[in-house]
């Protein structure tokens, strides 16, 4: 539109010129008219196409960039119908700004985070196809957790530390026994006539890791109720961010070593397969199964990370001010709110892409997804909120109390048992939610014990501490 109203004026410009000259002009002008037409094409015809051409290239970066940016928003945003929730986030906002009901803010939150961290997961899967498997199944796994530690650092912003305890523990039982367990489920269901097959060097190394992190609960919340500290108090918190440091000591070396060391071990057993039948594929002149391809390119997945991240972020402030308003309304216990609620709605990343990837046939990656996910929360989340705490002046250490601290323990222990074979199947799935179901209801009953409550416990467990030594 602009590229012709600036050609229409200069024509009517030229026109205006032929029209207020003179007659004797004109036959001076037809006179030299050979010369004129010579000189044109080098000033006045070589202006408008140049004019012409610039115009057309504007107007096609324009269309081009308009169709790319309306084309990534259909992919991410209208494809998936769950994205209709995103609307509860804004309106969470609203309920917050007008009115004083914390249930209705916390509900409302809790309903528009759930599609951004999805939708989240979904753009580290599309970014995973740029990077490789072996850094897409990382970064899965730390943008999946994106929104649990996001959460916790507003929690400890608040001082609420019994709540980021809680919500990272919760987690860690999450993605062990609800999102590992649908997994299984229903890839054994999609896959019914066969056992399927994973890695179990992934697995061992994995529960290594976990089993460290229950040793880097275990040792505080020992120290505290046995009340055998050299400094009541600040030796618990010594330890605490002692073993902090050497947990993200070791986190650090694992990363290393799955990246570096031994990058082969990480491989699918799927990707081997595929890499031998590409490889005979080649010399018969057939081409390997190359259907999976990225929907959207490498700067749209970062673009949109950052996006989901920083929304996640504004809803998260409201969601951890709500907790205390929606516990007290809902009459539903703090704890219940912080291990179950808030870590399946951070967790529905790793859930999608757990089960998609399990009814592909493709176990390790389901594995990567639901266990590296635990470890990276035992092993980095927990001991960087420690640091975190450190930082801010909160007293956030490693003492989780002895009901979540034996939680932890005892999943470890099932989950570790049934990997060690290598194989998974539908009731291996079915034992392990209803193992999740059994902590939900656990911690619906539970409560923080009282100060006098703690005294007596602390009282119990040395008794039964001292009897067992006898």
């Amino acid at each position: 539109m602009e590229c012709n109203s600036l050609v229409g004026i200069r024509s009517q410009l030229e026109m205006g010129s032929l029209e207020n000259g003179s007659t004797n002009d004109f036959e001076d002008e037809t006179i030299f008219s050979q010369e004129n037409v010579s000189q044109k094409p080098h000033s006045s015809l070589a202006a408008e196409q140049m004019l012409h051409l610039g115009c057309s290239q504007a107007h096609f970066v324009k269309k081009i960039f308009g169709n790319a940016v309306y084309r990534s928003v259909k992919i991410v945003i209208f494809s998936n119908k769950l994205n209709l929730l995103m609307l509860f986030g804004p309106l969470a906002i609203l309920v917050n700004k007008f009115t004083d009901h914390g249930g209705w803010v916390f509900f409302l939150s809790l309903l528009g985070i759930t599609p951004l961290a999805e939708r989240l997961g979904y753009a580290t899967e599309q970014l995973a196809f740029y990077t490789g498997a072996t850094v897409g199944g990382l970064l899965n796994a730390t943008f999946g957790n994106a929104t649990e530690l996001i959460i916790s650092i507003y929690a400890l912003k608040n001082g609420m530390t019994r709540v980021v305890q809680q919500s990272l523990l919760g987690s860690i039982l999450s993605n062990m026994l609800l999102v590992l367990g649908c997994a299984f489920f229903c890839g054994g269901l999609a896959f019914h006539g066969k056992e399927q097959l994973f890695n179990k060097a992934t697995a061992v190394v994995n529960s290594g890791l976990l089993l460290m992190a229950v040793m880097g609960l275990l040792f505080p919340a020992v120290l505290h109720y046995t009340h055998s500290e050299v400094h009541f108090g600040k030796s618990e918190m010594a330890l605490s961010r002692f073993s902090s440091v050497i947990m993200l000591l070791a986190y650090a070396a694992y990363l290393f070593f799955q990246l570096k060391s031994q990058r082969n071990q990480y491989v699918p057993i799927e990707e081997v397969v595929n890499d031998y039948t590409a490889s005979e594929g080649n010399q018969t002149g057939e081409s390997p199964d190359d259907d999976e391809t990225p929907e959207i390119s490498k700067w749209e997945s970062i673009i949109w990370l950052s996006i989901m991240t920083a929304w996640i972020s504004i809803l998260s402030e409201y969601l951890v001010n709500a907790i205390e308003g929606a516990s007290v309304a809902l009459k539903i216990p703090i704890a219940f709110i912080s291990v179950i609620l808030l870590p399946i709605v951070g967790n529905a990343a790793e859930h999608a892409s757990a089960i998609m990837f399990a009814m592909k046939d493709k176990l390790d990656i389901s594995l990567a997804v639901a266990i590296g996910s635990s470890t990276q929360i035992a092993m980095f989340g927990i001991p960087f909120s420690v640091i975190v705490g450190w930082i801010m002046g909160r007293p956030m250490d490693l003492n989780f109390q002895l009901f979540e601290t034996a939680t932890l323990f005892i999943t470890v222990l099932v989950v570790a048992f049934l990997l060690q074979e290598g194989t998974s199947n539908y009731f291996k799935g079915l034992m392990l939610i209803l193992c999740y179901l059994i902590v939900a209801a656990s911690f619906f009953v539970h409560v923080d014990p009282t100060s006098d409550d703690d005294s007596q416990l602390k009282t119990y467990v040395a008794e039964l501490f001292v009897f067992s030594l006898l």
